[in-house]
C-alpha cells in the first residue's frame, strides 16, 4: 500500500458528509430536547426513537437529502426538482451498458465511482442508524430512493466478477465547460478496472456500498438485497485478489480523486460484509490484516480517501452488541483507536484537537 498523501479531489464527497452531519445534528437535538424538559435539569426517562421533532432540523435534513435529487443522472422518476430533467441517458453505451443512473460529482457532470461509492456507504449507514427518525419526518423513503438510484448504477457497472466501470465522462473536457446536464453534447467515455488493470480501493469501496445497502433493503426488498450482497462478495474478492492502486493504474484520475492507499478500503469492505452476512471469514479478515492496514493507535479523520476511523467505529459496535466477541483482542485494538478518534473530537477531552474555528468546529 502506498503512503498517505494529500489528494486534490473535487467536492463530491460533501454529498455524503452533508447528509450524515444533518442526520446526526437532528438526532442529537431531538434527544436533548427530551432530556432538558425540566428547569431543574432533572431529566426524566428518554422515550425511544423517534423522539421529539423540531421542524428546523427536519427541514435541514430535507434540504440535505434534496442534494441527491439535484445530482441525479438518468431518466428521472417522480422528479421533485423543477429545473432538473433527464440527462446522461446514453451513458455507458460505449461499453454496451446502461450507466445512465448514478450521481454527478458536484457542479460538473462526471460520475466518479470512488467517491460515489463512499457516498452510498455513508448514506446506508445513516439510514441503518436513524431510519425511525427519518421515517418520523417522512424522509426515509426519499433517502432509500436516492440510495437505490446509486446502487442501481453500481449493479450495472459491475457486469462480471472482475470488471467494474469506475468513471463516466471526461473531466478534462467537462470541467472547463459550464452547462446543464440536460443539454450535454460532448462524448461520454467510460473507464473500467479489471484483472489486468486492478483498482483495489474503488472495488472494495463499491463492495462496502453494496454490502451496507443490502442491509437497508433486507426487509423491504429481499431480492434486491440479495443481488447487492452477491455483487459485494464478488467485488471484495476482486479487490483483495487483484491488488493495485486505481489511481496508479488509471493515472488520469490523479488530478481529481487520487487515492493514497487501499488497506483502509479492504478493512472497511470486510467490516460491512461481516455486518451483512455475519460470516466469520470476514471477521477473520479484519483480525488478520489489522496490523497490516489499520494503523492502530494513530487516529485519522473519516473521508472519502481514508475510511479507517469509520471502520474502527463500525467494528467497535460488535463489542457492545455481540457478547460472544467481547474477548476479541483484535476488536479491542479497533475500539482503542476509535476511542482516540472520539477523544480528538470532543472539545473537553485532554487530547482534543486544537485545530478549530472560533466557534469550536473542527478544521
Amino acid at each position: 500500500m502506498s503512503e498517505k498523501s494529500k489528494s486534490r479531489g473535487c467536492f463530491g464527497w460533501f454529498i455524503a458528509l452533508i447528509v450524515l452531519a444533518a442526520v446526526i445534528l437532528a438526532v442529537v437535538y431531538m434527544v436533548k430536547s427530551k432530556m432538558n424538559k425540566s428547569d431543574d435539569d432533572e431529566a426524566g426517562p428518554v422515550p425511544g426513537p423517534p423522539g421529539a421533532i423540531d421542524k428546523k432540523y427536519a427541514d435541514a435534513l430535507k434540504l440535505a437529502l434534496q442534494f441527491f435529487d439535484i445530482q441525479k443522472s438518468g431518466k428521472l422518476v417522480n422528479n421533485t426538482i423543477p429545473w432538473r430533467g433527464d440527462s446522461g441517458l446514453k451513458d455507458g453505451s460505449e461499453a454496451n451498458l446502461d450507466l445512465s443512473k448514478g450521481l454527478y460529482d458536484a457542479g460538473d457532470h462526471i460520475k466518479f465511482g470512488f467517491p460515489m461509492a463512499f457516498t452510498a456507504t455513508v448514506l446506508s449507514w445513516s439510514i441503518l442508524e436513524y431510519a425511525d427518525q427519518m421515517d418520523a419526518v417522512y424522509l426515509l423513503d426519499p433517502a432509500k430512493e436516492s440510495l437505490k438510484w446509486t446502487t442501481d448504477f453500481f449493479v450495472k457497472a459491475h457486469p462480471s466478477d472482475n470488471v467494474l466501470y469506475i468513471q463516466v465522462g471526461d473531466p478534462e473536457v467537462d470541467h472547463p465547460c459550464w452547462e446543464r446536464p440536460e443539454t450535454m453534447k460532448g462524448k461520454r467515455p467510460v473507464i473500467k478496472i479489471d484483472a489486468d488493470t486492478p483498482g483495489t480501493e474503488v472495488a472494495a469501496e463499491t463492495a462496502a456500498a453494496m454490502a451496507s445497502a443490502s442491509l437497508v433493503f433486507k426487509d423491504s426488498d429481499p431480492q434486491y438485497s440479495a443481488t447487492l450482497l452477491k455483487h459485494a462478495r464478488q467485488l471484495f474478492e476482486f479487490a483483495d485478489s487483484k491488488r493495485g492502486l486505481y489511481s496508479v493504474n488509471v493515472p488520469e484520475i490523479q488530478k481529481f480523486y487520487n487515492s493514497t492507499g487501499y488497506g483502509d478500503e479492504l478493512l472497511w469492505a470486510a467490516s460491512w460484509l461481516y455486518h451483512a452476512t455475519e460470516e466469520k471469514t470476514y471477521l477473520d479478515y479484519v483480525s488478520k490484516h489489522g496490523n497490516e492496514f489499520a494503523s492502530f493507535g494513530n487516529p485519522t479523520w473519516f473521508s472519502w480517501d481514508d475510511k479507517l476511523a469509520g471502520t474502527q467505529v463500525l467494528l467497535s459496535r460488535l463489542l457492545f452488541f455481540k457478547k460472544d466477541l467481547s474477548g476479541s483482542k483484535a476488536l479491542a485494538s479497533y475500539r482503542g483507536t476509535a476511542k482516540a478518534v472520539m477523544c480528538g473530537l470532543l472539545p473537553k477531552s485532554p487530547t482534543a484537537t486544537t485545530s478549530r474555528s472560533n466557534s469550536g468546529l473542527v478544521l
